[in-house]
């Protein structure tokens, strides 16, 4: 078996969650390299990163109803704006002009992800009779309702151009959103945001993982590979889709509380189509079908603007076509990232449908399989 980590000889090997000792010792090296990163990364970094946590949860959702149970959604803004707006009633301030209860985040998470998750679960439904563009165009629509529906309830969202505070980040009278010492040991608040992002990452991603090589999981699978012969083999089509639809919008739940708490402001126009394909565009860069791939694409997507911002910095070749403040392009660095944006998407549909862990598994079966070639 060594050297071997693909073969596997029981069910009980095949389902683990980490299959070899390579990805066991790459899952600590990163988790390390995280809690190492939080004392010397540059505030602005760990703020983007912190961000970048929350947003993986948010892709392993769209992953598990797009990328394991093959329902293409483009409604994920809308669910990640009910779990901001739910944890923003419960954990919020109470106001007079916007609904808030002062909960504390260890109730309001959990209810903003299952608020998320039953108008997830009355969605589906729509998925048993729908699929493909068809199905996409009806969860498109969600996201209209939804911006119209927190565009108008004024005590829920403050209204239009308002907007209202987000949930507390506080945890059993523990505030996150403010500098202070843990046992012993001096924080600013990003960097307890980035380590309560972190923690919250690793154990939804391992949620995720055991879910998807659960019976339930392998639903997922036969549905999206074929549904008409999943219902034949006697899985129920109408419970395993409405069990997706609800796993997604409950991680979509709690990373939209999460996200948005860390700006502060909720404004109803922000739950718009453009952050679902961001969504899409996570999962699709990263690889569809895989809970690393989700992170990884997060990470891609999030980071992305700062990247760009670098490159222009040190290429200066870039400097003739990107507007800086040394010099005058004819694109700015908003526009050249959508560019971007737009071909990664084309590029990976195209030629790389795995996203960049089918890369990365390109590399790896190329170095293990050297000097031969197959």
């Amino acid at each position: 078996m060594k050297g071997r980590p693909g073969l596997v000889t029981s069910y009980r090997a095949d389902a683990a969650v980490f299959r070899s000792t390579t990805q066991r010792v790459s899952f600590a090296v990163a988790v390390a390299a995280a809690l190492i990163g939080v004392a010397w990364l540059p505030k602005h970094w760990i703020i983007l990163l912190g961000t970048a946590f929350f947003a993986a949860i948010a892709a392993i959702g769209l992953n598990l109803l797009t990328g394991y149970a093959g329902q293409v959604s483009l409604a994920h803004a809308f669910f990640l704006g009910v779990g901001a707006y739910t944890g923003a009633a419960l954990a919020g301030e109470k106001g007079k002009e916007v609904f808030g209860l002062g909960l504390d985040l260890v109730l309001a998470l959990p209810a903003a992800g299952l608020v998320a998750a039953a108008v997830g679960a009355l969605v589906s439904p729509l998925a048993v009779r729908l699929r493909g563009l068809y199905l996409a165009f009806v969860t498109l629509g969600l996201v209209f309702v939804g911006e119209h529906v927190f565009r108008n309830w004024d005590q829920l969202s403050g209204g239009a151009g308002v907007g209202r505070r987000t949930a507390l980040l506080s945890l059993f009278g523990f505030r996150f959103d403010q500098d202070g010492a843990v046992l012993g040991v001096d924080f600013t608040k990003q960097q307890k945001i980035y380590l309560l992002g972190l923690f919250l990452l690793i154990g939804m991603a391992l949620l995720a993982k055991n879910l998807v090589r659960s019976k339930w999981g392998r639903a997922f699978a036969a549905v999206r590979d074929r549904d008409l012969a999943a219902e034949v083999m006697g899985i129920d089509l109408a419970a395993t889709k409405a069990l997706a639809f609800s796993f997604s919008a409950f991680y979509a739940g709690v990373a939209g509380a999460l996200l948005y708490a860390m700006s502060g402001v909720l404004e109803p126009s922000g739950f718009n189509l453009l952050l679902s394909v961001s969504y899409i565009a996570m999962i699709l860069i990263g690889g569809a079908g895989s809970i690393a791939g989700s992170i990884v694409g997060a990470f891609f997507i999030t980071t992305l603007p700062e990247l760009i911002e670098l490159a222009v910095r040190h290429l200066p070749l870039l400097e003739r076509f990107v507007t800086t403040a040394s010099a005058g392009g004819f694109l700015t660095a908003s526009q050249l990232e959508r560019i971007l944006f737009g071909l990664l998407i084309i590029g990976f549909l195209i030629l790389e449908p795995l996203g960049l862990m089918g890369i990365w598994l390109r590399v790896r079966n190329y170095f293990k399989a050297w000097p031969f070639s197959y």
